[in-house]
């Protein structure tokens, strides 16, 4: 299977776990478990990027400005880099703050047999009889602002592709024609 087949499919999993995670932020044990979903594909690509295989280089995401000039400014590398720096370095960031946030209580047998759907699970219970910390809290408003910003950047990613890259769109989201 050749590389960017590989990067596609890696980067549909990574796609649609990061917005899983996003979406479920209010179901507890499920969005906890779904963002370390989201660090072990980090750590994988991460890993994957040490393979010395030049579509793999973190290179790609290094924007460069160097030879930008106003006519085709629009489809010059340097834009789709800094969305691309943008996506990773806001998705690194939630997952980090939620990592800090979670604690390990997600791998805790008693999180695991008292599984819960809502947001509330009895270790945050504990926390606000006691009174939250002012760092839980921070983390808690990073963690939010660096998802939003996640998403944020996503939407002018997907546009950007689909106004000035549209080739390379429909290959990323498995719409090009096959040539049999």
């Amino acid at each position: 299977m050749a590389v960017m087949h590989r990067i596609r499919i890696f980067h549909a999993f990574l796609a649609l776990t990061v917005l899983a995670a996003y979406f479920s932020a209010e179901m507890g044990l499920i969005h906890a478990w779904l963002g370390y979903g989201v660090a072990a594909l980090i750590t994988f690509r991460l890993i994957w990027a040490l393979s010395g295989v030049p579509q793999l280089g973190l290179e790609r995401f290094y924007p460069s400005f160097k030879d930008m000039h106003l006519k085709g400014i629009a489809t010059h590398p340097a834009i789709s880099r800094v969305l691309l720096a943008g996506i990773a370095l806001s998705v690194i960031g939630a997952t980090g703050t939620g990592i800090m946030m979670d604690n390990g209580r997600a791998f805790q047998p008693t999180s695991l047999s008292s599984f819960s759907f809502s947001g509330e699970d009895e270790s945050e219970e504990h926390e606000s009889e006691g009174g939250e910390d002012e760092s839980g809290e921070a983390y808690e408003e990073a963690h939010e602002l660096l998802a939003n910003l996640a998403i944020a950047f996503v939407v002018m990613h997907v546009l950007y592709l689909l106004a000035f890259k549209r080739p390379l769109a429909r290959f990323m989201l498995f719409a090009n024609k096959s040539a049999k």
